[in-house]
């Protein structure tokens, strides 16, 4: 069995829903919380490495002592082909550690379901091809991708330019959008930011009643990237005869 690392950043930004479909695909999955004081271990057992959102920044490595150390675990994926996914602060933090640039969005939060805008390169890609026909995503953030690093190929962006896709190098991938998350997932997200969007005029309930109603088109539309991305996966490791 195909075995991923898995890096969370806070206890309300599980696997959730990708968890659960990585493991439907025959992938076991080795959750690592580092701010609970898990160690990060090294990257030599394991078929591929996923590396979940959560609220810092992706340069805050003073304040959040493990993000330098899985920069460098990115790093070290990319030189040796190890298949890596990174989902929002993940996707963010492949861009910081190849020598891109993030910052808070000039455009202000993303916020419920977003069309996501697939480039022509989309179409050609190994994980991201099969997916590049129309489809929304949900997306809750207030950082992006503001330059990418060279030698990345940008796969999706939404009309105003914003970065969504990118692959940043053969087997390593970045999505600014959650498709591991549902409204249960979210809720803990929209308390802490209750206050900023009340002050916006944001309606949280209604936003959260449109993710849950979408619930069947967001399933059909993300389980397969799960199952592109376990392909990956099996495929390294079968190639290291594991």
């Amino acid at each position: 069995m195909s075995t991923v690392l898995v890096v969370q950043h806070e206890d309300d930004c599980p696997p959730a829903l990708i968890g659960t479909w990585l493991v439907e695909a025959g992938c076991r999955l080795d959750v690592r919380r580092p701010y609970a004081g898990e160690e990060l271990p090294g990257l030599a057992a394991y078929d591929g490495l996923l590396v979940l959102g959560g609220p810092m920044g992706a340069d805050d490595d003073a304040t959040h002592a493990w993000l330098g150390p899985t920069k460098e675990l990115v790093r070290t994926a990319v030189g040796t082909g190890l298949p890596t996914l990174g989902i929002c602060l993940g996707h963010q933090l492949i861009a910081s550690a190849l020598g891109g640039l993030v910052t808070r969005n000039p455009l202000g939060q993303q916020l419920g379901l977003l069309d996501v805008g697939w480039t022509d390169a989309a179409r050609e890609d190994e994980l991201l091809g099969p997916l590049a026909t129309p489809r929304r995503g949900v997306q809750w953030n207030d950082d992006v991708v503001a330059r990418l690093p060279d030698g990345a190929t940008l796969l999706a962006a939404t009309a105003r330019g914003e970065v969504q896709a990118v692959r940043y190098a053969p087997r390593a991938w970045g999505v600014q959008l959650h498709p591991e998350v549902d409204a249960a997932v979210l809720r803990p997200w929209a308390a802490s930011d209750q206050g900023s969007h009340e002050a916006a005029g944001i309606d949280q309930e209604a936003v959260l009643a449109e993710i849950d109603a979408a619930r069947p088109e967001l399933d059909a539309a993300w389980r397969p990237l799960a199952v592109s991305f376990a392909e990956q996966v099996d495929r390294f490791a079968a190639e290291h005869h594991r």
